[in-house]
């Protein structure tokens, strides 16, 4: 494949722009306009390549022309507060995978995903938790991402390079990766003591991981950011007896300074917890949580909302539904700061290009500080889900 020019010198002013303006949201002050974060990653530009994302996946030179590609495209057509410089190998949600040593499908046209292997208890039982420096899986891993490095460099491209690593997601999202998550969420319920079990095993591994990266340096004790997704779907009082003493314990020994989660899903519910107990400090509120509970509850505890935007509301193109939650979105969160603008997760293949850049311009011309938007009330058939309004 073509080696594709990307400069990142020639966007210099524009982020450090951007780098002046998310430090003074993040310490909620109100900067020119609102920040802006468009969440585009390797499979939507795969999508706009033409490129089959399974071979993405499986082949370097594949993956270094499509993150370098993407740099280059989102620099040049999304004018949000991206300061991304770099590129990385790339496995999409299968560290469990690497970590458990599961088997990995890798279907045409979609991400790998892990092969579940945990049926049972007995399954739980037999789990093996390998420490990283002896599990053939995370060595072979890790020189892929050497090789990776390597061919950056053989290909003359003076793009910066991530190091060798590897992250979980924390217990309960582990679990469901190598589980059924109907299975775990019944056993939850119905004998929450031998489920225990399972995310003992999933925390076991996720500290010896983290341990091992941080002994390699890639990774230190005083940043962390966990994806929770599966801890959006189950009640407030089943995370705060279940998976709350494990996600604490994580934030308190790895998160000594900065504290971040992702969740993509209903989450209102534990904004409590992250705000008065984990002490978030920035918290992506996917594209499924009620924005106003946010503002409510996460900001004044110093916590900052990113994301919101759900990404299936940009299918419909270019709309005045979709500009009336945009304009809502920043009405509500957007004053005195603490706020980045953002689709929620990520941006998935099938949203039309000049939509998704149409959205981030016009977020940038309705959220000059001082933000003065007449609050709008959403159509009655499509309040659900819809920020700020209880599902």
């Amino acid at each position: 494949m073509e080696n594709i020019g990307f400069d990142i010198d020639k966007y210099d002013t524009r982020r450090t722009e951007s780098r002046k303006r998310r430090d003074i949201s993040f310490n909620f002050r109100e900067p020119d306009r609102v920040v802006t974060h468009a969440s585009v990653c390797s499979p939507y530009f795969c999508w706009l390549l033409g490129i089959n994302i399974a071979d993405y996946y499986q082949d370097i030179d594949i993956q270094i022309h499509v993150q370098t590609w993407g740099l280059k495209w989102r620099y040049e057509n999304l004018f949000d507060d991206f300061t991304g410089t770099g590129l990385h190998l790339d496995i999409g949600t299968t560290a469990e995978g690497v970590v458990f040593g599961c088997e990995i499908a890798r279907p045409d046209h979609t991400t790998p995903y892990i092969v579940r292997s945990i049926h049972s208890m007995q399954d739980v039982e037999e789990l093996q938790v390998i420490p990283p420096q002896d599990s053939p899986s995370i060595q072979q891993h890790l020189a892929c991402c050497r090789e990776f490095a390597e061919r950056v460099e053989q290909l003359g491209l003076d793009i910066p390079v991530s190091p060798p690593s590897l992250g979980m997601h924390p217990p309960i999202s582990s679990a469901t990766a190598i589980a059924d998550p109907d299975w775990v969420y019944m056993m939850m319920a119905a004998e929450p003591q031998a489920i225990k079990l399972l995310f003992d095993k999933c925390f076991q591994a996720f500290c010896m991981l983290r341990d091992y990266m941080i002994e390699i340096g890639s990774a230190d004790y005083d940043s962390l950011g966990l994806c929770d997704d599966n801890s959006a779907f189950i009640s407030a009082e089943m995370y705060k007896e279940q998976i709350l003493p494990y996600n604490k314990a994580l934030y308190e020994r790895y998160g000594r300074k900065y504290r971040y989660l992702h969740t993509d899903g209903p989450s209102q519910q534990n904004f409590p917890v992250y705000a008065d107990i984990i002490k978030l400090n920035m918290m992506d509120v996917g594209g499924w949580s009620n924005l106003q509970p946010a503002v409510d509850i996460l900001k004044p505890a110093g916590c900052v909302i990113h994301g919101n935007m759900n990404n299936r509301d940009l299918y419909g193109g270019w709309t005045e539904d979709v500009r009336r939650i945009v304009r809502q979105m920043i009405r509500m969160a957007g004053p005195g700061g603490g706020y980045e603008f953002a689709i929620g997760g990520e941006t998935y293949p099938g949203v039309d290009p000049d939509v998704l850049c149409r959205t981030f311009e016009y977020a940038h011309e309705v959220g000059e500080y001082p933000i003065d938007i007449p609050e709008e009330p959403f159509p009655e058939e499509a309040q659900k889900g819809k920020p700020g309004i209880t599902p």
